[in-house]
């Protein structure tokens, strides 16, 4: 294995929101400069050494950011093709451009997922005739947007045929996919790493519970039987190394009778992921920054249980009185606008040693 990137180097985060700024606290651990591209309002500049402040089609301004920095990573997927590629000529991207453009179609990524042999829900791209679609992953079925889908958005449900041309309108023409429906018990993450040596390191399954199609709680550890927690972290180590991957990933599945099925992966830190912080020695975006810097991985054993609690939009009024319970551990990431549906800050909730 290579040395890790000298104290004082700078790495450089393609999104400025909540992800990133704390990627950039966990770079500064390290002794690492972060700097951040980000074209829009940018809590995570608010603890960055440097700001690029321009567009994802600025490709002088990509070059320059690359350029500036000795290693890049991202805190969100969807980074333009073009953009992607100034930046990996220039300087190590990691992960690199065939983790993200996976993840950044459902449909490659459903089909990648099965190749490697994991199981997936029901799923056909949506052409043709909507009906003879949804003949195929039957109903009830999701469709999908193939590409920018987040936090529920993207995303229309059928119950039977004759919802099917209301929903195909509800996505305005968007390229998409079906997905039959998953009888599952349980939604449940692995938050995985993979080092540039092909070292992999992996946090314990949470248990995911969402509101409005956000993830509202994630509990840890989740209640499944410990042979279902083998087969999760085994299936994210699968996909960590089909990819030849370099960071943290995150790896959602549906606990059901067959037993588990992929939903969705997340080439980055995640949501779900956020309990680390205060359940384990390294936490997730310490992990990721180990990784992407050449440094050894960190032991990814949970020393508590924690349940992980997202304060979304108003929810963030609660955080004083939040921080006066026993065991919690408070997290705000600085946004000046409180909208609904928004993340403002999460807490962790320590329930007792593990």
């Amino acid at each position: 294995m290579s040395d890790p990137l000298p104290a004082g180097s700078t790495v450089g985060i393609l999104g400025g929101g909540q992800l990133g700024r704390m990627l950039a606290m966990a770079a500064a651990n390290l002794g690492y400069r972060a700097h951040i591209f980000e074209p829009g309002p940018a809590p995570a500049a608010d603890v960055a050494h440097a700001w690029t402040q321009a567009g994802y089609d600025d490709l002088d301004a990509l070059r320059s950011f690359a350029q500036a920095c000795d290693v890049i990573t991202f805190e969100f997927e969807n980074i333009p093709a073009d953009a992607l590629h100034v930046i990996a000529s220039t300087t190590p991207l990691f992960p690199d451009r065939r983790a993200l453009e996976t993840s950044q179609d459902r449909l490659i990524e459903k089909a990648f997922l099965r190749d490697i042999g994991l199981k997936t829900a029901p799923y056909a791209p949506v052409s043709g005739d909507i009906h003879d679609v949804l003949t195929t992953t039957g109903t009830p079925a999701i469709l999908k947007t193939r590409r920018f889908g987040y936090d529920g958005k993207g995303q229309a449900r059928v119950m039977d045929m004759g919802e099917a041309g209301a929903a195909l309108a509800a996505l305005e023409g968007a390229p998409a996919i079906a997905e039959g429906f998953v009888d599952f018990s349980t939604e449940i993450s692995v938050i995985a790493a993979r080092g540039q040596d092909g070292s992999v390191a992996a946090f314990d399954p949470g248990e995911n519970v969402h509101k409005d199609g956000i993830l509202d709680t994630t509990t840890v550890p989740a209640a499944i039987p410990a042979s279902l927690r083998t087969d999760a972290v085994l299936i994210a180590s699968q996909i960590l190394t089909a990819l030849d991957y370099v960071g943290v990933l995150g790896v959602e599945l549906f606990v059901t009778p067959a037993g588990l099925i992929v939903n969705e992966i997340a080439p980055r830190v995640h949501n779900s992921g956020h309990w680390t912080q205060a359940g384990c020695a390294v936490d997730q975006f310490e992990q990721h920054m180990r990784a992407v810097t050449g440094w050894p991985l960190g032991d990814g054993s949970r020393h508590a249980n924690v349940v992980m609690e997202n304060l979304i939009g108003e929810d963030i009024a609660r955080a004083s009185n939040l921080a006066s319970e026993p065991g919690v551990q408070i997290h705000l990431y600085g946004k000046a606008e409180t909208r609904q549906g928004r993340k403002m800050g999460h807490i962790n909730r320590v329930t007792g040693p593990a």
